[in-house]
Order: structure tokens, then sequence, then C-alpha cells
């Protein structure tokens, strides 16, 4: 069997965790791959809305195990907090839920070194969620990082002593920030005391285990292919590989046991924190979008900045992940709207491009516009393509065309069913 992938091709938030909530019915596990608690897959079931940062969101389809990968980094104290609301909604997850014993702890002082060097920085911030995870990722690849499956090991609290005292040398690098540690690490013991009640696993040896068993496999991807460390938006990015080539770093995987890609896309653009964003509205209609689409951060509440459809950069990511297909979501928010454009090419250096420049952050880039009507129709009661609006029909049909992938689904809600298969 192959594992099939689902991840964003735009800056996060793009609506994955509803995408994968959906597709699971036909998966036996899902499972996370990059990432950390910065991710916010939200899902609205059964008049409830659920946030998760850390759990794979196939958590609430009852058939279904989850696994959370050796390539997303752990904060026990928040993971925690997740499942004491699983708890209070009665959603029985206590063997249905594995984790990877190669996935790495954030420690207190991990948070502690993010708010220190975030502030540090002034102007320059990059708009970290705070969450530890940059300095997490640098003592996993400075080989310093504390694992799961260390707390099964001897001699664990001297290994935890021992990175907190280097956090602590390196803390008095930069200006002093407010941070309680003592009751911080009081909280992380005793959260990951809790965590043992849960099942760890060899995450690689489950995953190829379960593919050669013949069952299928959905991996879910954190945050979106222009936040990938490589590839994105330099140095606003995250910590890990968030394209397709990460689902084999963060799960122990092969290249050739990778199935379908599923690319999710909103049928305009988001961005959270600083960064380059070409197509970017600052303006009263950048607002309008922005309130239509309720476009605030599920991690940190933050107002999202709104602007359209960037063609160019979705063709790069889809280039990048090698993406099969294109799940569109949000499309009911451009019928809320009183104009709709989408960015076709870029102006800079005196030329059109269709290609993203070496440094978005340093080369001016102008998106060249191309208008679209604005169909003006509530879409979330339709169900079915056909009965769209067919100015709404015709946006999707020339996204399809422009980026050339297949737009399979087109998400017209929050809910579980408001989503129209092609």
């Amino acid at each position: 069997m192959k594992i099939d992938v689902i991840l964003g091709l735009q800056w996060g938030d793009e609506g994955k965790g509803k995408i994968v909530d959906y597709l699971a019915e036909s998966y036996d596990v899902v499972a996370r791959f990059q990432g950390g608690p910065n991710a916010g897959h939200t899902l609205y079931l059964g008049g409830k809305k659920y946030v998760l940062h850390t759990i794979p969101s196939g958590i609430f389809r009852p058939h279904i195990t989850n696994l959370i990968g050796n390539g997303v980094v752990l904060d026990p104290v928040i993971l925690h907090r997740e499942l004491e609301h699983l708890n209070r909604s009665g959603i029985d997850y206590r063997h249905r839920l594995l984790l990877a014993r190669k996935a790495h702890l954030i420690l207190p002082t991990h948070r502690w070194l993010d708010v220190a060097s975030e502030a540090h920085k002034g102007q320059g911030k990059i708009g970290s969620t705070l969450k530890g995870i940059g300095p997490t990722y640098m003592d996993k690849t400075g080989r310093n990082g504390l694992r799961l499956g260390d707390i099964e090991q001897g001699g664990f609290r001297e290994r935890y002593e021992a990175l907190k005292s280097k956090h602590l040398e390196l803390l008095r690098l930069y200006p002093p920030v407010a941070f309680d540690l003592e009751a911080a690490e009081s909280e992380w013991f005793a959260s990951l005391e809790a965590l043992r009640a849960l099942p760890f696993v060899d995450g690689e040896y489950y995953l190829n285990d379960a593919l050669n068993e013949g069952k299928r496999v959905l991996a879910e991807g954190a945050q979106g292919a222009m936040l990938d460390i490589d590839f994105g938006t330099y140095p606003f990015v995250t910590s890990s590989n968030t394209v397709t080539a990460g689902v084999c770093t963060g799960l122990g995987v092969a290249p050739q046991r990778i199935g379908r890609v599923i690319g999710i896309s909103k049928a305009y653009c988001t961005r959270v924190g600083s960064g380059p964003f070409p197509t970017e509205l600052t303006d009263a209609l950048g607002e309008q979008l922005r309130q239509a689409g309720s476009e605030f951060g599920a991690t940190t509440g933050r107002p999202r900045r709104c602007g359209w459809l960037d063609v160019p950069q979705l063709r790069y990511s889809i280039q990048l992940t090698g993406a099969t297909e294109l799940c569109m979501t949000k499309l009911d928010v451009l019928g809320l709207i009183s104009e709709i454009a989408i960015a076709t090419h870029y102006s800079y250096g005196g030329q059109l491009s269709e290609r993203l420049p070496y440094d978005l952050c340093q080369t001016l880039v102008t998106p060249v516009l191309k208008k679209y009507i604005s169909w003006q129709n509530d879409l979330r009661d339709i169900h079915d393509f056909a009965q769209l609006p067919p100015a709404a029909r015709a946006y999707v049909e020339d996204v399809e065309a422009l980026v050339g992938i297949p737009i399979r689904m087109v998400s017209v809600g929050p809910g579980r069913d408001q989503l129209l298969a092609r």
C-alpha cells in the first residue's frame, strides 16, 4: 500500500483539519509528520468547534488509529490539555492515539528561549507563535534534544537538567523577559507523567508494518508549503519541512511509498505574522475579506493578513510537493465580498514572470491581476458542484486550468457536510 498525503500549499491555515477529518473515513491510520503545537487544525462537529494543535485530525473517527510521528516536536502540556478537552467531549482515544518514541520534546526553557529571542529581534520579528518550536528543532539538529522515548530510559531527569542548564546559559545573551520557570516545570512534569498512559511506539516500524498489512495511511501536514524551512519565504518560515519530502523523514517511510498528494488551498490567500505576501490587500477590501472569512489565527488569535489567490505561488508549491490534486477551501467567502481577483503573473526586474524570485523578502514584486465577476451568493447550503452559481464554477475551473492539476473538492462552509466532491 501507498501512504497518501494532505498538506497546505500556501502559508498555512488552509483548512487541512476539516479535509483530513472528511477523508479519514476511508483510512485506517492518520499520522502527523512534522511541526508542533503551532498548528491549529479547526473542525466543526455536531455544533462544536475543536482546535487540534498536536493530535491528528482523524481522532474524531472511532475506527481511526492516530499517530504523532517522529518529525513532530511535542509539548506535553499542550498535548495534555488537548486530551482533557477530548475527555470532556466524550471522545474515546486512549487506544487510538499513538506517540512515536523519536518525537522530540519541547521543554519549558525552549519556550523561554523562544520568547526571549523573538523579543530581542524587535522590528525584525519573524512572527513566531512562541511555543518553543524553533529552539526545539535547533536542539534536535544540534544533537542535544530529548525525545519522548527517553522518559522510558534511565537518567532522564539528569539529561533534562543538563539541557535546561545549557538553555539558562543561552538566556544570558538576551535581555530579561518574564517567565515563571518553576510553575512551567511543575506543569510540564505532571503532563509528561499523564502521557505515560498512551501507547509509545517505534513509529517507523509501526507505519511500515501497517502498509505491508494493506492498511490505508493518511499523512497530515501542518503549516503550509510556503513556510517550508528550505523552500519557503525564508527567514519568515517554520523550522521543519512542510512539503511532501517531510513525510519520509517525519514518519520513516521511503519515497516510493508515497501515493496521492492532496494539496489544500484557500480560494484566496492568508498569512499570519511577518514575511512577504505579494497579493496582500491592506485596504478596506482586505478587512472585508478578513471579516467575511473569520480570518483570525486558531493558535494565536492574531488577525490574518488577507489577499488574492496567487497562481505563481500555488504552481510553485504544487511543483515542490508533487500535489496530484487540489482541494479549494472557503469558496463561500468570496461570495460575500464585492470584488474578486487573482494574480496570474508577477512583474519584477522589468519583466513578467510566472516564477518566484530567489528572495521574495528583498525583491519588489507586483502581482498582475485578473478580475472576476463576484457571484454575491451564499453557497453554504449547496451540496452539489453543479448547483454553484455560474460565476463561482467559472472561477474554480479557471484556477484549475491555470495551476495544471484537478480540483477534486471545493469547500463552501466549515462543516463536515459542506464539501463538494467533483
